[in-house]
């Protein structure tokens, strides 16, 4: 079934000479006289480029691109140039059962857009099958969707930005995951006009706020253009997240004015010349069109049977996102496309890496995931790409879905099992002790092969999905009930634990022991080999009211509320993070397994119990084992003889009496979480109950001073 386009086009506009044009690069593409169009399809019949009023309500003229090379339409418009708005309809076959749904009825976004006008309008026109009809999505709808859909915009080439790129070192990366939106939306400082946007995250007090908290690279939610759910409008809701990508190369609109991508840019510049870098939060594993009975609005018209993976012979979609569709970056011109919209983010957006999200999907090859598979070969030998930070989220819901550990170098990946062991042990679990020794030392069993570094290991103790660290110390039971789901949404598992009382508190023991845990959770954190993440918000006590899965609060309850801050957590991070600075010891390269000797002759990793002897393996296997120490040297490659030891002590237990290494003759106080004002260095005789103490040696002192 082929059914046609039932409105007759518009006519051309005076002008407007139509020639052949080229193939390359794909997308809009202003030209010396005009605009070059050229779209990828293999089973279209037919591609119409459809021309709008700068507005993007009246569709003034239409053309058909009579030249195709291979899969890719083309034809060259005299005439034009930027500002144009325009969209395409594809004619085909409407045969769901192939794996085939054209609909001409329905104006489709270009993959390559660069610039989105307008903003989606939910109405049933955007489906290409009639809602209601007996045949489900077999039937077929007639009505233009046209008013309802974004359109493209065209832009002019931009240079590339200056280099002025940061290059942090993975060994001195301190990662702060954070939400355009909410970072600025109730910032005093910020002007209220730049509030929520590129802008004003930019802003002289957001850039002063990061450098304080010692943060080198910020990790930014998606900011590529994304839809609002259906079922979210209707409820009142947003997509607040942004997991719901419609347009991989152009920014997402609401985060600034009519400015398109320079608003974009000029965000990364100031961010650069304040040294900070960043990394965003991309979703090439899905697209914002749904299942079978989603919308279209660009890929599901363009192609199908090419950008999605499909099952049942075609009629359904793989869900290993659990967002009801896959995107298909199995076939070249998907991977491809994906390729050419990381190379843009990266040359001319400027931006220094990306997180993938749900990354499995996209290693996922015939046979299972594979770590050679073509997306990874494309990205290791591709010359932009190969040198900037890659971060892997290492699961989806697919078959085999849980790869940690097992991505290829230069990949770090998110670390959920840190995540787990170090809330555990901090909750009083019984018999953590083992796992924490392991995180601390950079998850080695899972990360220590095929020549990769101890810094693959993203650690982090609270990330924008599940509860804040505030929340973490307050709740033991998920609130969600405000996202529309009756509370069945979000982890019910997040071990976490309210320290006595449910929720808000006046009691100040509670209170108090509230603010001991969230310093031992980041003290924790930023002494761990490995790459930390802090999520933005926890380091001002921001809290979301026990909400665990705020993806659709795009509200003060995801907004950080900076005139609540707490001021003392701020200084105690920032000073975590001045810590590791000076150390370099906590944030080596190489794992450390104790087996190596150094100048001094002893080990760069020796395990002891608070009375200083060495741990028996029945001590590691004892419940109750719950002060953990180590003394931590730089590894083989490092300068020994240049180098502080530290010496860390981790009680979650009751207070104990503690020994010191004799491995030096002095060791010095540094930072002890029952005292975040700490003034003495002076060694105590115990180490206090639910604390992480600090020491470094004074032997081998290096210049400076303690920070």
């Amino acid at each position: 079934m082929t059914p046609q386009a039932t409105s007759a086009p518009p006519a051309r506009l005076a002008g407007h000479a139509l020639t052949p044009g080229r193939p390359w690069p794909l997308g809009a593409t202003v030209t010396g006289d005009g605009v070059n169009f050229a779209v990828f399809s293999a089973n279209a019949d037919k591609i119409e480029l459809c021309l709008f009023s700068s507005d993007g309500r009246k569709e003034l003229a239409r053309f058909a691109l009579r030249d195709r090379d291979g899969d890719v339409w083309h034809c060259h418009v005299a005439g034009l140039g930027p500002g144009a708005v325009y969209g395409y309809r594809a004619h085909g076959p409407y045969a769901p059962e192939r794996g085939h749904r054209f609909n001409a009825n329905k104006l489709l976004i270009d993959p390559y857009a660069r610039q989105l006008e307008g903003r989606l309008k939910w109405s049933d026109a955007l489906m290409g099958y009639k809602i209601g009809s007996p045949r489900g999505d077999l039937s077929f709808d007639t009505r233009d969707s046209a008013f309802a859909v974004p359109k493209a915009v065209v832009m002019a080439d931009l240079p590339e930005l200056p280099d002025r790129r940061p290059h942090v070192l993975w060994a001195d990366t301190v990662i702060y995951e954070a939400h355009v939106r909410g970072l600025t939306m109730r910032h005093p400082k910020v002007e209220r006009g730049a509030r929520g946007t590129y802008l004003g995250l930019a802003s002289d007090a957001v850039i002063d706020h990061l450098q304080r908290l010692g943060i080198t690279t910020v990790e930014l939610l998606p900011v590529q253009g994304f839809v609002d759910d259906r079922f979210l409008i209707a409820k009142g809701l947003r997509n607040y997240w942004g997991y719901q990508t419609l347009s991989f190369f152009a920014p997402e609109p609401r985060y600034m004015s009519r400015h398109a991508l320079a608003e974009f840019r000029a965000m990364v510049s100031r961010l650069h010349e304040a040294g900070i870098e960043v990394v965003l939060d991309v979703v090439y594993n899905h697209t914002g069109e749904g299942d079978a009975f989603g919308p279209t609005l660009s890929f599901r018209g363009l192609d199908n049977a090419s950008y999605y993976r499909l099952t049942d012979g075609g009629r359904n979609y793989a869900n290993d996102t659990g967002t009801g569709n896959t995107l298909n970056v199995m076939h070249p011109m998907v991977l491809r496309m994906v390729m050419d919209s990381l190379r843009y983010w990266v040359e001319v957006g400027g931006v220094d890496g990306f997180r993938f999200d749900l990354a499995t999907v996209l290693g996922r090859e015939p046979g299972g995931f594979d770590p050679n598979g073509g997306f990874f070969d494309a990205i290791r030998q591709d010359p932009v790409l190969s040198h900037v930070k890659l971060i892997a989220e290492p699961w989806d819901i697919g078959p085999g879905g849980y790869q940690l550990g097992a991505y290829p170098h230069p990949f770090r990946e998110w670390n959920d099992k840190y995540r787990d062991g170090v809330r555990r042990f901090w909750r009083g679990d019984p018999g953590m002790a083992p796992d924490l020794a392991e995180r601390l030392l950079g998850s080695a069993q899972k990360f220590d092969h095929s020549g990769r570094a101890a810094t693959t290991s993203v650690n982090f103790i609270t990330a924008h999905d599940g509860f804040n660290l505030a929340d973490l110390t307050s709740f033991t039971v998920k609130r969600n009930f405000a996202n529309g789901e009756d509370n069945r949404d979000g982890h019910s598992d997040n071990h976490a634990d309210n320290l006595g009382v449910e929720g808000p508190t006046e009691d100040k023991a509670i209170l108090a022991a509230r603010a001991l845990r969230r310093r031992n959770l980041m003290a924790t954190l930023l002494v761990s080999q490995g790459t930390p993440m802090i999520l933005a918000g926890d380091e001002i006590g921001h809290s979301q009211g026990g909400n665990n899965n705020a993806y659709a609060q795009d509200n003060e309850t995801s907004w950080l509320d900076w005139d609540k801050a707490d001021p003392a957590l701020t200084a105690f991070v920032g000073r975590l993070a001045a810590i590791r600075r000076a150390h370099p010891v906590l944030r080596q390269r190489r794992f450390l397994h104790g087996l190596d000797l150094n100048a001094d002759g002893v080990p760069d990793v020796i395990w002891r119990r608070a009375d200083g002897e060495r741990p028996r393996p029945e001590d590691w296997h004892d419940p109750a084992f719950r002060c953990v120490c180590v003394e931590l040297r730089m590894a083989v490659e490092g300068d020994a003889e240049a180098q502080d030891a530290i010496f860390v002590v981790i009680n979650g237990g009751g207070a104990v009496k503690l020994a010191m290494p004799a491995t030096a003759p002095k060791w010095e106080l540094i930072l002890d979480t029952t005292r975040p004002d700490l003034t003495t260095a002076v060694p105590p005789a115990e180490a206090p109950a639910q604390s992480v103490l600090l020491f470094r040696s004074v032997l081998n002192r290096r210049k400076g001073g303690q920070p």
